[in-house]
């Protein structure tokens, strides 16, 4: 495929993005606090190394990245999204939090990027997804460039939404069907395809389920 066509493949998807943020962006860190579970807990679980570097796929207003920067005051940081709208947000968070200067951000597809083309490293000591796998149609790719983008001792931390098999039938359903307004959709076979791909690379695979399995959250390790 020419650089055109991907490009051109990739125009749908982000014009939808856009669409859904040009204004939600503006008020989407303050609703989704209150459903985006266990988004904290991934980013105190980092653990980043003095001086190392974060990737967040799907970085949208930088909320998390701002996160990362207060836990870990010498880590590099590194961002990429689909969508050119909320990348607006998450330039504008980097200066109100003073950590432009440590920080890039790119405009990308998280199925189809070259992290040394866009930031001028090839790997990363920590990758993250948060709550975006459950919107990237082919999911399962953004987790195996995600995998090829981590160093020695890397790890990637995925957080996003669970299948909800310990919560109320009603409730679940009204869940799923709010979240599909949104073009969201929790990945069944995250945690088992996840598993897969790590075994496949002769890397470590956890994954837990939390409240009421609403949240799933999978930590996979490069060993060195």
């Amino acid at each position: 495929m020419s650089m055109n066509s991907k490009a051109d493949a990739t125009r749908p998807q982000s014009e939808t993005m856009d669409g859904i943020y040009r204004f939600q962006r503006h008020i989407y860190d303050v609703t989704r606090r209150y459903y985006l579970l266990g988004r904290d807990d991934l980013l105190a679980g980092l653990a980043v190394p003095a001086g190392g570097s974060v990737l967040e796929i799907g970085c949208g207003t930088g909320r998390n990245l701002v996160g990362v920067a207060r836990r870990f005051p010498s880590a590099k940081l590194f961002g990429l999204d689909i969508s050119e709208e909320m990348l607006k947000s998450a330039g504008s968070a980097m200066v109100r939090h003073d950590c432009l200067n440590r920080t890039r951000l790119a405009c990308a597809d998280a199925t189809d990027f070259s992290a040394q083309d866009l930031f001028g490293q090839p790997t990363f000591d920590r990758v993250f997804f948060s709550y975006t796998l459950s919107m990237i149609p082919n999911w399962q790719l953004a987790v195996e460039n995600a995998l090829n983008c981590l160093g020695p001792g890397g790890q990637l931390h995925v957080v996003d939404f669970g299948q909800g098999d310990g919560l109320p039938k009603t409730f679940r359903r009204g869940l799923f069907a709010w979240l599909r307004i949104f073009h969201v959709s929790p990945r069944d076979q995250l945690a088992s395809h996840s598993r897969h791909l790590a075994a496949t690379k002769a890397m470590v695979f956890s994954h837990k389920s939390r409240f009421r399995d609403y949240t799933w959250q999978i930590k996979i390790t490069k060993v060195t």
